[in-house]
């Protein structure tokens, strides 16, 4: 009877026929997803709570610190993107991983030394952004070799789960880590995972070839790759929807450690705790937001993303500071992980359906660079309102903000009427390298009124 049972169990947990996890390519991939989330979690709680908790940073010096970690996108996005398309990318990603471990292993060390101040941290935030900066463009094109553009939604809703999962275990680890370890040091359990991570990576195996030009041009390759974009009506409503969005997200998070620390008093472990709602929308997000998208559209579900994390900033900006303010907290973080997960799954989808194979190294560090800057003066205008009007007013910003920017995109045509993943402006074989430059204007992958 018991084995019948268990039989039973194992064939309702079954993976589905057909599903993704079955390719042993994308299952390590993912797996590989899943141990970088899982550092991720402590590394977004340790390091702004060794600076606001151990180094006693001001809301200004939060917003400098996120600021400097969002400033090489700005400046070394559009570079990245041309030598990208240049290189195989999953080298990138293993040593991407590799120097993360690096960096974030140094905060501790500093620690023991002695010599931890917010310079450090701020020279840190610098070269995590930097890494950030080539080797994330490199993993989100390592994506696109493994899984075909007809199911993209769904492998950002499989990687969305994946970091539901780290965002459940993760904020409790790292809050009882940071508890017992201090929060400096709970970032060596960061590099080692992510050193797992790059031992599972260099498991994966592309075949890529990149075809060398005699008549390539790095500067002409770089103006091409971002006239291809800024030519393209659904990838420029994306970047200015998607950059609005990070202006506002920027203003909230810098403020929201300070808020649940100051205001609400929360501890480390408390606030590891409260984390894992994040962890909980993800999940619901990342189990409902292929289905949510297939049945809106990819744009309608997009801005449903902006409203979602609207409704949580606006949630806490309000909240008193007790009990309930507590319960507040944790509800932004569901809301907020639901809208996320809704805006990135589809963005990231319609921006890699609508570009041919070898632009989209080009094309994603356009976008990135597009949408993050106005992150910038996001993150230092939250921390500015923090610290001269209060804390509340930088997530009052940042909810009504979003709040607005979805009943304005709603109003695009561009978006709203995405109602299924685009195709590719050329579908034929073609040698883009340095070739773009006879790209005319784009009416856009989908039937614009």
């Amino acid at each position: 009877m018991g084995t019948a049972r268990w039989s039973r169990l194992r064939t309702r947990a079954a993976l589905p026929v057909g599903d993704l996890l079955h390719e042993p390519t994308y299952r390590r991939l993912w797996s590989s997803i899943l141990l970088s989330a899982l550092g991720g979690q402590v590394e977004m709680l340790a390091l702004p709570l060794t600076a606001a908790e151990l180094l006693h940073a001001s809301a200004t010096q939060m917003g400098w610190l996120t600021t400097l970690e969002i400033l090489p996108f700005v400046l070394f996005s559009l570079p990245a993107g041309v030598w990208l398309d240049r290189v195989r990318k999953l080298p990138v990603y293993v040593a991407g991983e590799i120097t993360l471990a690096l960096v974030v292993a140094g905060v501790p060390l500093a620690s023991w030394l002695g010599w931890l101040s917010m310079t450090w941290m701020y020279v840190s935030a610098f070269l995590l952004g930097t890494v950030f900066t080539t080797a994330g463009t490199a993993a989100q094109i390592v994506l696109t070799q493994i899984v075909a553009r007809e199911r993209l939604v769904e492998a950002h809703a499989k990687n969305a789960l994946a970091n539901s999962g780290a965002e459940v275990a993760g904020p409790g680890l790292a809050g009882a880590l940071i508890k017992l370890m201090g929060a400096p040091w709970a970032l060596l359990v960061d590099a080692a995972l992510l050193l797992a991570s790059a031992a599972v990576l260099r498991g994966i195996v592309i075949r890529e070839e990149r075809p060398r030009r005699a008549d390539a041009q790095f500067v002409r390759d770089l103006r091409q790759g971002l006239r291809f974009v800024v030519r393209h009506r659904l990838l420029m409503a994306l970047a200015l929807a998607v950059g609005v969005w990070q202006m506002c997200q920027n203003a909230a998070v810098v403020v929201q450690i300070l808020f649940a620390t100051r205001t609400l008093g929360l501890s480390e472990q408390a606030v590891g705790l409260s984390y894992t709602g994040m962890g909980i929308g993800t999940i619901v997000a990342g189990v409902l937001g292929h289905r949510i998208s297939r049945r809106l559209g990819p744009g309608p579900c997009l801005i449903l993303g902006f409203c979602v994390c609207a409704c949580g900033w606006i949630l806490l900006a309000w909240a008193p500071a007790n009990r309930w303010g507590v319960v507040a907290f944790a509800l932004m973080l569901i809301l907020y992980a639901i809208g996320a997960v809704l805006v990135f799954i589809n963005f990231l989808a319609m921006r890699q359906a609508v570009t041919p194979e070898p632009l989209l190294g080009r094309m994603t560090s356009t976008m990135r660079w597009l949408i993050l800057i106005p992150a910038v003066p996001g993150a230092l205008w939250g921390g500015w309102l923090g610290q001269h009007l209060g804390l509340r007013w930088a997530l009052a910003f940042a909810g009504a903000g979003a709040l607005a920017l979805a009943a304005v995109a709603w109003c695009v045509p561009a978006l709203r009427s995405v109602r299924v993943l685009p195709a590719p402006e050329h579908e034929h074989e073609r040698d883009w390298i340095g070739a773009e430059a006879q790209v005319g204007t784009l009416s856009g992958a989908v039937d614009l009124p």
